[in-house]
């Protein structure tokens, strides 16, 4: 995690997506070394909460400065950040964890999948692959926040619980569904989604790369809050653990037990 750094960001912009989620662009020096599937710790100005929250990055605007942030009000810390108004500064913490590797999906049959507010962390990746991918997103209802953005850059297939639009189900009903095929999978989700694709994936003998939704503490790999099982030990510390903040938060599927 060498070079992060703690900086005053500006609101360049917000507007809420749908309900309780809010879709935030901030200017900050941060968005120059910033990769798809990494995140950002955003400190509320209440100083009773000490500790940053951690937001995954939704796509950035390199050129400008800028990083998006889709986020849901979850708590006192993220209903504070649905108030910021453009103009406005907050100070961020970053840029934080390890992101998705996007070369390896270069030329394959990619399939990205998202579910509820994991669907935000796979749009830069999209961008990036561009119409080599094959979106699937889940939904609660029909509230599809960002979908008409992941349709320009491939395929969209989707899922809603109540069944509203597209499969009722979840993400890996909408694949068999559909029958979409792939040689490389991509993911963010809720961890019963990420366990099924796990197994889809070992199964169809593929790389699934995930990133583990997990509640943080310090977001810099200090309080060991966050960690998860490995199948490998680490040389170092000799234990089947790590920290999704620091090594994650994306993981090859088949490297962590879930």
């Amino acid at each position: 995690m060498a070079g992060k750094k703690k900086v005053f960001s500006k609101v360049v912009e917000q507007k809420e997506l749908a309900g309780g989620i809010f879709d935030l662009w901030l200017e900050t020096e941060l968005a120059a070394k910033a990769v798809c599937g990494q995140f950002v710790g955003v400190y509320p100005k209440d100083k009773s909460h000490l500790l940053p929250r951690p937001i995954s990055i939704c796509e950035i605007d390199q050129e400008k400065g800028r990083i998006r942030l889709v986020y849901r009000i979850q708590g006192e810390g993220t209903k504070e950040f649905s108030s910021l108004k453009t103009g406005d500064e907050i100070q961020i913490l970053g840029i934080l964890g390890n992101g998705f590797p996007v070369e390896a999906g270069k030329g394959k049959r990619a399939l990205l999948m998202g579910g509820g507010i994991g669907v935000p962390p796979i749009l830069q990746l999209a961008k990036e692959l561009e119409a080599e991918s094959h979106v699937v997103l889940g939904y609660r209802n029909e509230e599809l926040f960002l979908k008409e953005e992941f349709e320009n850059y491939g395929k969209v297939s989707v899922a809603t619980e109540d069944g509203s639009v597209g499969t009722k189900g979840n993400v890996m009903d909408a694949v068999k569904e559909n029958g979409i095929e792939a040689e490389i999978i991509y993911a963010c989700g809720p961890m019963p989604m990420l366990k099924a694709i796990k197994e889809y994936a070992a199964k169809a003998g593929i790389p699934a790369y995930i990133s583990l939704e997990e509640r943080m503490a310090c977001g810099v790999g200090a309080c060991l809050g966050c960690v998860c099982k490995t199948t490998k030990i680490d040389h170092h510390s000799h234990v089947d653990n790590a920290r999704i903040c620091t090594e994650g938060p994306v993981f090859l599927a088949e490297d962590i037990m879930i």
